[in-house]
């Protein structure tokens, strides 16, 4: 074989050849299991293609091996697909595609290898490796694959623009590749995403938001993000994140380009942590500074309040980009919201009270808004680096100091609402919520221990502020 296989892998190859065989149909393996085999990748995804009907080849397939594993099919599709020691194989017919101007979805007929490959979407996807008896285990790369895996460049088998018109997801998947694999993508492929960059509009949100995760997902996002900056894509779905773009300058005072500030702070972020929602954090981090710039008169730019606007935007970019609304949609917000305090902190005098503030708010969260905060320093002055990071240990430091002695990661207040209604003989009101108030702001400023009889010591003393007595329970 000109692809070197596992044992386990050449199994199943010759058992698809032995099935493909009976049934009178030429079978091959193709696209991203090649390109990955010949790249050194691990590779989980096997898609077969033969020249009859996938979904019959699947099914004699599975009859075939072992565990007769369960054949799930789309009679539509014409494609099936089953598990198999860990490994997705996928099985469909050779075909030929047409497209009209106003859908991805392709106009179907039978077709040959060759049809198949053609209508591929890159080069090195077009790989593909004969299963049939006569030539077992060639390589068939009728557009020079092999070549531009060696030259580490992206191409398309057809002119890009008919590539891309046809099913415009295939920008984003451009942008995927060259950043996952760290490809260039050629001159006139990458113009020709900047002309067809609109129809991408056709394509639904999900499939963008899909591949736009994978470049998240990415060792060094940045590479994807630029390139979909640059080439007008990402204008077209996430024009917030674009706006942070550029540099306005009054009476010579500029602020630094917020979109490549970004990019940094999320390669940064990608360096430490494989976690896709907290490289959304960081994303999203300063995405409303273009709504709070302002330039104040002797002093320069502002932005004030940007990280409480952007914690309100969190929830609507999650809904546009079909992103979850869930905890992790919160998850994002919050870190959004509190990614100043840390750095705030290494520019005064750091109290208990600060501290302990700090560690409430951000509760299990506060390792990864550390994190994230540490990447956001990305100034190009190394002195000014070097200076912040030593605050920011100390900072640290004080964290360890204080959660220490005061145990208040993913703390609770020693007298909850509902003890507070009991004592009172409350309804839910708003006295509850001043009582309950009033002891975790008592604790957290250092004024009582973090106890249970100091808080109701407090709280007994504050309800009589409120003409309050507890009552008694016989």
């Amino acid at each position: 074989m000109d692809i070197v296989c596992s044992a386990q892998e050449l199994k199943l190859f010759e058992q698809v050849s032995a099935a493909a065989t009976k049934m009178n149909v030429r079978s091959y393996i193709v696209g991203g299991f090649v390109r990955d085999k010949i790249l050194g990748r691990l590779t989980k995804d096997v898609d077969i293609v033969c020249t009859g009907d996938g979904i019959e080849l699947a099914q004699a397939v599975a009859a075939g091996l072992p565990h007769r594993p369960q054949v799930n099919f789309f009679k539509n599709f014409g494609t099936a697909q089953f598990r198999l020691d860990g490994f997705d194989v996928e099985f469909v017919g050779a075909r030929k595609e047409s497209y009209t101007s106003e859908s991805r979805k392709p106009q179907v007929e039978p077709g040959t290898i060759e049809d198949d490959q053609l209508r591929r979407d890159f080069t090195i996807n077009a790989l593909a490796v004969s299963l049939n008896r006569d030539d077992f285990g060639k390589l068939i790369d009728p557009f020079n694959g092999i070549a531009d895996l060696e030259k580490k460049i992206i191409r398309t088998p057809l002119g890009p623009d008919i590539t891309f018109s046809d099913d415009p997801l295939r920008m984003m998947r451009a942008v995927r590749f060259a950043t996952q694999l760290r490809f260039t993508i050629v001159e006139d492929v990458f113009e020709a995403i900047g002309r067809n960059k609109e129809r991408i509009k056709i394509v639904s949100q999900e499939r963008i938001t899909d591949e736009l995760n994978k470049i998240m997902a990415a060792k060094k996002p940045s590479v994807g993000l630029d390139l979909l900056f640059r080439s007008g894509l990402l204008k077209e779905f996430f024009s917030q994140v674009v706006a942070l773009a550029g540099v306005e300058i009054i009476e010579g005072k500029g602020h630094k380009d917020n979109f490549y500030h970004t990019l940094q702070v999320v390669d940064n972020t990608a360096a430490k942590s494989d976690d896709l929602w907290l490289r959304w954090a960081a994303l999203l981090h300063d995405i409303a500074k273009p709504a709070t710039k302002r330039y104040e008169e002797g002093h320069g730019w502002t932005f004030h309040g940007h990280e409480v606007v952007g914690e309100r935007m969190v929830p609507k970019i999650f809904r546009q980009l079909k992103l979850p609304q869930n905890e992790k949609m919160k998850y994002v917000a919050k870190l959004v919201l509190l990614h100043l305090r840390p750095i705030s902190l290494t520019k005064e005098d750091i109290t208990d009270s600060a501290i302990r503030r700090l560690l409430f708010d951000a509760g299990e969260d506060i390792d990864d808004l550390m994190l994230l905060c540490e990447s956001d320093i990305t100034s190009k002055n190394r002195l000014k680096v070097k200076r912040y990071i030593e605050n920011f240990e100390l900072v640290k430091q004080r964290m360890i100091e204080v959660e220490e002695s005061d145990k208040m990661r993913n703390w609770q207040p020693p007298i909850t609402g509902d003890e507070i209604m009991r004592i009172f003989n409350l309804m839910p009101s708003r006295e509850v919520g001043v009582l309950k108030t009033a002891v975790r702001e008592a604790i957290l400023d250092g004024i009582i221990p973090n106890n249970y009889d100091a808080a109701y010591e407090l709280l007994i003393q504050k309800a009589k502020e409120l003409n309050l007595e507890p009552v008694q329970h016989g």
